[in-house]
């Protein structure tokens, strides 16, 4: 009896290790190397896209100036209107700071979002440049961002997007920056944007 006391005691103890190890793991080294993007060639590509201004929309429109760069779709429901409202909110923090940020509306939704669509979607919000390009297009430019999105089909035969609800920050060569998460708070907000426009 007691043997097999100890024997369900020191099987706990080594889960319990076992545990530890893998959070210290974790912790220590998966969750940062996740976390690091300072190696990821974010917005590399080959991808030759339209904008609502009239102009390409390239790699090298990156090294124009400090971009953010957000994918969405004209039919979203709630997260593109509130990331478009949050837009406007940084560029009143920012004042004339906000000229000097280039801000891009990528569809993920090339199918129905033509450039003039985007146009309009986009056009309450001071500078924003709406873009999109055939399907061919747009998937390498996803690829090139490391956008995730996918349809989802709705009960009336139509379809929704799922897609990752993200602004991405390039500096004023066109390497990545940070990302700014959705709904991010504004305080981190304004010092990513500060920091970045003041490099």
């Amino acid at each position: 009896m007691a043997a097999t006391t100890q024997t369900k005691m020191r099987t706990a103890i080594a889960i319990g290790c076992l545990f530890a190890s893998a959070a210290l793991i974790w912790f220590a080294w998966v969750k940062p190397m996740l976390e690091d993007t300072s190696g990821v060639d974010f917005g590399r590509g080959d991808y030759i896209l339209q904008g609502s201004d009239g102009q390409p929309f390239t790699q090298q429109t990156l090294k124009n100036g400090p971009t953010a760069v957000f994918f969405g779709f004209t039919h979203c429901p709630d997260v593109c209107p509130t990331t478009l409202a949050d837009i406007a909110l940084w560029q009143d923090e920012l004042g004339p700071a906000a000229d000097n940020l280039q801000v891009y509306f990528v569809t993920v939704d090339p199918e129905r979002d033509t450039v003039d669509l985007l146009g309009d979607y986009v056009g309450w919000v001071d500078g924003v440049v709406g873009v999109s390009g055939s399907v061919a297009e747009i998937e390498k430019a996803k690829k090139a961002f490391r956008i995730f999105s996918r349809k989802v089909p709705l009960s009336d035969g139509g379809y929704s997007m799922d897609h990752s609800a993200y602004v991405m920050l390039f500096d004023k060569r066109g390497e990545f920056f940070e990302p700014i998460g959705y709904q991010e708070d504004l305080n981190r907000v304004m010092a990513k944007l500060n920091r970045l426009l003041g490099g």
